[in-house]
């Protein structure tokens, strides 16, 4: 996603002809999945800049509201972590172009909203939302245990169950401590999401 801005005009101009060809969305990948799924959906505010965490209050805030949005899509999130400037999602959904066209909505809500308390308006927040469907099993716990590890691998916490704009703590109260360890080893995350939120 943020590779672009970093190609030459010609390889940018070569990207976007392949693209075109196979008739792609010139800067997003093609959405196959139709009907009900399971993804990991994550977005980041432009140039991860840490626009949502710029108060504990908004991160708050964001948190809730982004619970609510998922609700009101109808997604079951098993899930979810929000960091300062971004947030990863593990959910089912009934229909994805809705799910993602409801985020969009909160997307646009808090844009406004916090270019305003910023006194930035015209500022772009947000980033294009990436979802990548969820193939199996393994790939479900593996990214479970991304998601919680998120802010411990960003170095705000040293532990899952110290960020509280997480479902790491319900998970763990859920599961038990024995049962996180033991599927933490058996879905171990290695280098599981290198360079997406970097």
């Amino acid at each position: 996603m943020y590779r672009w801005r970093k190609l030459s005009e010609q390889d940018q101009a070569a990207l976007l002809q392949w693209r075109q060809g196979l008739k792609r969305p010139w800067h997003s990948p093609p959405h196959f999945v139709e009907g009900p799924a399971f993804f990991h959906l994550t977005a980041a505010c432009y140039e991860h800049a840490p626009i949502i965490g710029s108060t504990n209050e908004r991160l708050q805030q964001f948190s809730t509201d982004l619970l609510a949005t998922l609700e009101e899509a109808h997604c079951r999130v098993f899930a979810w972590c929000v960091l300062p400037n971004h947030y990863h999602l593990l959910l089912h959904v009934p229909d994805l172009r809705e799910a993602t066209h409801t985020l969009g909505r909160l997307h646009g809500r808090t844009s406004h909203a916090w270019n305003g308390e910023d006194d930035q308006r015209g500022r772009k927040v947000w980033s294009a939302p990436a979802d990548r469907a969820i193939r199996g099993d393994s790939h479900f716990w593996v990214t479970l245990n991304y998601i919680h590890h998120n802010p411990v691998k960003h170095g705000h916490v040293t532990r899952w169950q110290d960020w509280p704009w997480s479902s790491a703590r319900d998970y763990l109260e859920a599961v038990g401590r024995e049962e996180a360890a033991r599927m933490w080893m058996q879905y171990p995350v290695l280098d599981y999401g290198k360079g997406w939120d970097d």
